[in-house]
């Protein structure tokens, strides 16, 4: 069964396409790709971010508060109404990421959410995460608001499985046409060539990946790609606001 509750901590590095190669290369060392990419190839992953129409949750996030909550529905791939996917509920405490989440079919999460009314139990879902996604629900009048999706490898150290790096390239985003199956067509958010890499632990990092990190002059960056996506909406917003007054 796939793991449905993360507590861990989350640090992100932003670099091109030639230091992801040098370093992908010498973390093969200590790590091994995870079952989705054995031949180290990138596999796609696309999710749909859930907000209130004033943009109540990606605001507070963008605020840096001590704590702050998204729901996001998650699948592998380009997903059909019944293919299963996972809905999400991540929170961040003091740094801390936690990640709760239970497996339905597209179906289901888009009336679960649309609803409030959670669905008739299977045995693919998580009782406990669906009782927390209903009572979220109950505190936010949520409506599909971003579709993000990019493309991934992702790796787990040889011989601590708490211990995961992904490398994400190919981020791209719409706020139009909000549905899952219709494909991962969308605006890049980052520069041609750029990676996103994370870093996730449960606790600190080990010394050889310090190390590595320092010897390669990587240093954390702040990006959430929900994040990136808003403010690049914002932008977006206030030129074409800027063009109709001066034309």
């Amino acid at each position: 069964m796939a793991i449905e509750v993360f507590n861990r901590y989350e640090n992100k590095y932003l670099f091109d396409n030639e230091a992801y190669l040098h370093l992908y290369n010498e973390l093969l060392q200590y790590m091994e790709p995870d079952d989705y990419n054995k031949q180290h190839e990138y596999y796609s992953i696309t999710n749909l971010y859930y907000d209130t129409a004033h943009h109540t949750l990606i605001r507070n996030s963008l605020a840096k508060p001590k704590y702050k909550e998204k729901l996001r529905l998650r699948a592998y791939g380009i997903p059909n109404g019944e293919t299963k996917v996972y809905l999400e509920i991540k929170k961040k405490v003091f740094g801390l990421v936690n990640k709760r989440r239970t497996s339905l079919t597209l179906h289901e999460a888009y009336d679960f959410v649309r609803t409030g009314v959670e669905p008739e139990y299977k045995d693919y879902m998580n009782k406990q995460v669906i009782e927390e996604i209903k009572y979220f629900l109950t505190r936010y009048d949520l409506q599909p608001m971003v579709y993000l999706s990019y493309d991934r490898k992702a790796m787990f150290c040889k011989n601590n499985r708490d211990l995961r790096i992904t490398f994400d390239t190919n981020i791209r985003s719409r706020r139009y046409d909000l549905k899952m199956e219709h494909g991962t067509h969308g605006e890049p958010l980052m520069e041609p060539g750029q990676c996103l890499m994370e870093v996730k632990a449960e606790k600190t990092i080990p010394v050889w990946l310090s190390k590595m990190l320092s010897e390669h002059q990587m240093y954390r960056t702040s990006f959430s790609k929900y994040g990136n996506e808003y403010k690049k909406m914002l932008r977006n917003s206030k030129t074409e606001s800027e063009s109709v007054l001066y034309a």
